[in-house]
């Protein structure tokens, strides 16, 4: 019964918010300024505004309500949909910048916003990628922009406005270490956590949970060690899982093809789960394939069946697990200090995410 209820509740933030998202784009155009004359400049707008409704769960939209829930059981509270609107535009300024460093043609099963523009501008491919890291840049700049417009008290704006800020440079911060973390020949599981912490978890959760709580005028100061740890947990399988995805994970549902973090000699948790997990002969095939981006499928398969034989399948859904209920039990300790009801979605979220995983 409550994992139904999470999922409604998770269905319930997603069809409102991409409505008022699609809104917020519908308006974009008309406020932003450019130049009549521009025709680039609605071609960025199109993009970003096609990047951001095309697909993804809205969970950071359903965090941020949830956690003003905890405090309040008003629905509608002045700061939430501009909260909203800064959460999920920051996402895209880092999708949008995710692709550029990682050369990815897809995202959400459609093209990445680097890649239309290299169609739109074959042989010219400085102007492709100028566009796009300032279409990245714009999302970040207009993430800021809804919540200094937004109609709340200059002391609550100042408080979100702060926030926002310091997610958008611990995740600047996490891109860089995640990128120095691919020369580690094989990265400790510190600094795994570590990446995952800065690049997603403080952004992706702890943020929309202080911004929630600021919403429904609760100061979250003095809950922030409890709100770190179960950011970090969270973070943590939920980045497992989707390092598990890109090797086992259903192309047709992912929208890649698998193995994408094996050719581009990624070392992420499953990467290094497969390398700690073979010897001999087999972990020679997996390191030779690392990294290289004409490694075939059928080699990536066998790398995928020798992960089911050596129980390194198994070990990572139930790593996943372990920090799903390590989650779970985090938040099953707010009861002390919160409404029953959304404390009951933070415990059961992790859980029903985990189960999901194919």
């Amino acid at each position: 019964m409550v994992m139904a209820r999470t999922q409604e509740r998770l269905a319930g933030y997603r069809q409102r918010f991409d409505a008022r998202f699609a809104a917020y784009f519908d308006e974009l155009g008309e406020r932003i300024g450019a130049p009549a004359l521009s025709r680039f400049t609605p071609r960025c707008l199109e993009l970003l505004r096609d990047q951001s409704l095309r697909g993804g769960k809205r969970l950071r939209v359903a965090l941020l309500h949830e956690a003003a829930r905890l405090a309040t059981d008003e629905e509608d509270l002045p700061g939430l949909d501009a909260a909203a609107l800064s959460i999920e535009l920051l996402q895209t300024h880092g999708l949008v910048h995710d692709d550029i460093i990682d050369d990815a043609p897809v995202r959400r099963g459609g093209p990445s916003t680097y890649y239309a523009y290299r169609e739109e501008f074959p042989g010219r491919e400085r102007t492709a990628l100028g566009l796009a890291v300032l279409a990245g840049d714009l999302a970040a700049f207009l993430s800021l922009q809804v919540l200094l417009d937004a109609k709340v008290p200059a002391e609550l704006r100042q408080a979100m406005i702060g926030v926002q800020l310091g997610a958008a440079s611990d995740a600047v911060v996490g891109q860089v270490i995640d990128l120095e973390r691919d020369f580690c020949p094989l990265p400790d599981e510190e600094l795994l956590h570590t990446v995952t912490e800065y690049k997603s978890a403080r952004y992706s959760i702890l943020a929309p949970l202080r911004l929630g709580l600021l919403a429904a005028g609760e100061d979250p100061a003095p809950y922030d060690a409890r709100l770190r740890r179960y950011a970090l947990l969270v973070g943590i399988y939920e980045q497992m899982r989707d390092d598990y995805l890109d090797l086992f994970g259903d192309e047709s549902v992912t929208g890649k093809s698998a193995g994408t973090d094996i050719r581009e000699g990624r070392r992420t948790y499953t990467v290094r789960a497969l390398l700690t997990g073979t010897s001999g002969r087999e972990r020679s095939m997996v390191e030779s394939a690392l990294g290289d981006r004409g490694c075939t499928g059928e080699t990536i398969g066998r790398i995928r069946e020798l992960a089911g034989e050596r129980g390194i399948e198994r070990s990572l859904r139930s790593d996943m697990r372990r920090y799903a209920e390590a989650a779970s039990a985090e938040a099953a300790g707010w009861r002390r200090w919160w409404r029953a009801e959304p404390v009951a979605f933070f415990e059961a979220l992790p859980l029903w995410s985990v189960d999901r995983t194919h």
